[in-house]
């Protein structure tokens, strides 16, 4: 792939300035060569809902390119090429038939165990033959792995591809594997997984994978706080009262139970995708924008938290969740959660960060509220209204707006709160914002780990929450009962109002739209 600015239409195979466009973006890596991308697992959910169509957008946008790019399925599954290009086909959306064609005949199939030489030598010889062709340059091979599969193959897996599929030596080029989370139960399993991974691969071979990180309001998170003079001198216990990360879904595990009840809402939520964004939130500036200057930093405040008060957690569980049979009748798996994180440093010492999450709510929604503190002498007697907010909604209709008091208009001196609102969904109406795999994919092949979880910080975060976990699954903390479509057990609003959370009574945010205008 070759840098430059030059962009013209997908179907011409080169860049569209409609996504992934920022400089960064057009900046393409020198690489050259024969890259084979070997998706394990390519007969589950994830890898047709979300692996193949992400390297799909990727092809579309021409970051990756037929020329170049070999695509290979593997899976224990009695398949075809034609049966995995069937299979996905479906998910792969936004493209003319030709199109369409052209990016699946780069999938090829191969089918094998996860822990038997047998399969990963032939998987080896196909991806070789590929390199080998007349279409690609000799002596360059780029391969790399993602494993779309359940944490318990990821040792065995990882044998195999050491064993059977590494880059040649003889050859230019790299080796990389992606793994999903989770990373683990506990301390002890994510460091014995880490060990197990770290006798195979070097740190900078792995990609530790959380989806959160490609998203496009969290990837601006660093922009926000240290581009802009407006929240750098604020961003501190002097002016912000507390900090709330949310996530909430309108609906139960849907089928899953069994499989979500082995880990529970703050396993499969809040220890990564909304610790990461804590991360970012609370994180001092790094050196610079180098992946290990970001990771280091984020590893510090991770190692800065305090231990998790018991009065300050919230665990619910909703009606109706042990009716799936494949749920046990005594289960106490939260599924909803509200933890307080206190940072013990000069920046963030007494602020609390609430991080909370939940399953069947009220609504379905992922923000950053970062409250601010009372404004002092209160002369239009306005405190009751509201704080100022900043708010950042991740997920749905990408946002962030700043709740304000302003005058009323009319000839009273009445006041109201209202908002300054930047909505991706108005600002940026031709730009297409890219799904969080493509992202990371993109990074993977770039070798830019800036967005990857690190080992030493799995560690940190494992090391915040298993003592909680650990309490949780012995009994000692237990799941309150609330009714599906609330907003959870009113105890994790009490914690809230105890963090000094203050609502915005009367206002309710709605994304701005056309009609409007």
């Amino acid at each position: 792939m070759s840098g430059g600015s030059d962009v013209s239409s997908p179907s011409s195979g080169r860049i569209s300035t409609s996504s992934l466009s920022d400089l960064k973006d057009l900046d393409l890596s020198s690489e050259s060569g024969c890259l084979s991308i070997v998706v394990l697992g390519a007969s589950g959910d994830l890898a047709k809902k979300k692996t193949f169509p992400a390297l799909f957008n990727l092809f579309q946008q021409g970051f990756i390119q037929s020329g170049e790019v070999h695509i290979f399925g593997y899976a224990r599954s009695d398949m075809s090429d034609d049966g995995l290009r069937e299979r996905i086909r479906g998910y792969l959306k936004g493209a003319s038939d030709e199109h369409l064609s052209q990016f699946l005949q780069l999938i090829k199939y191969v089918s094998g165990s996860y822990d038997s030489g047998e399969g990963f030598e032939l998987l080896n010889k196909t991806i070789s033959e590929n390199e080998t062709s007349e279409n690609n340059q000799p002596g360059n091979s780029r391969r790399l792995f993602y494993l779309a599969l359940p944490p318990s193959v990821y040792p065995s897996v990882c044998k195999m591809i050491r064993s059977y599929c590494m880059t040649p030596s003889s050859h230019t080029g790299w080796t990389r594997v992606i793994v999903e989370k989770p990373f683990g139960k506990d301390l002890d399993s994510a460091e014995e997984l880490s060990a197990q991974l770290g006798e195979l691969f070097d740190e900078e071979q792995l990609y530790r994978i959380d989806h959160y990180l490609g998203k496009e309001l969290v990837q601006n998170l660093l922009v926000l706080r240290f581009a802009n003079r407006f929240f750098l001198p604020l961003w501190n216990r002097d002016n912000i009262d507390n900090v709330q990360i949310v996530f909430r879904e309108d609906f139960g595990t849907d089928g899953r139970g069994g499989y979500f009840d082995q880990y529970g809402i703050i396993r499969d939520i809040i220890q990564n995708h909304l610790l990461q964004v804590f991360c970012l939130v609370a994180m001092e500036k790094p050196v610079s924008l180098s992946p290990e200057h970001i990771r280091d930093e984020k590893v510090k405040v991770l190692q800065s938290v305090s231990c998790i008060n018991h009065d300050e957690v919230v665990l619910g569980q909703y009606d109706g969740y042990k009716d799936d049979p494949t749920v046990p009748n005594e289960s106490n798996t939260p599924t909803f959660a509200s933890v307080v994180l206190r940072v013990h440093n000069e920046r963030w010492d007494g602020v609390p960060f609430v991080l909370k999450a939940g399953k069947a709510l009220s609504s379905k929604k992922a923000e950053i509220r970062v409250q601010f503190k009372d404004a002092p002498g209160d002369i239009f007697r306005c405190k009751k209204q509201g704080r100022n907010e900043f708010v950042i909604r991740l997920q749905p209709s990408e946002a962030m707006y700043m709740k304000l008091t302003v005058k009323k208009p009319g000839l009273e001196m009445a006041t109201e709160q209202s908002e300054l609102d930047l909505s991706y969904g108005l600002r940026y109406q031709d730009v297409k914002i890219p799904e969080a795999y493509e992202r990371l994919i993109l990074d993977t092949i770039r070798g830019d780990q800036q967005h990857f979880v690190r080992r030493d910080e799995l560690k940190a975060a494992w090391e915040i929450f298993t003592p909680l976990l650990h309490d949780i699954d012995a009994g000692r903390l237990k799941a309150l009962p609330y009714q599906p479509g609330t907003r959870g057990p009113p105890e994790a609003d009490e914690l809230s109002k105890r963090m000094g959370y203050v609502p915005t009574l009367g206002y309710v945010w709605a994304p701005p739209t056309l009609a409007k205008f």
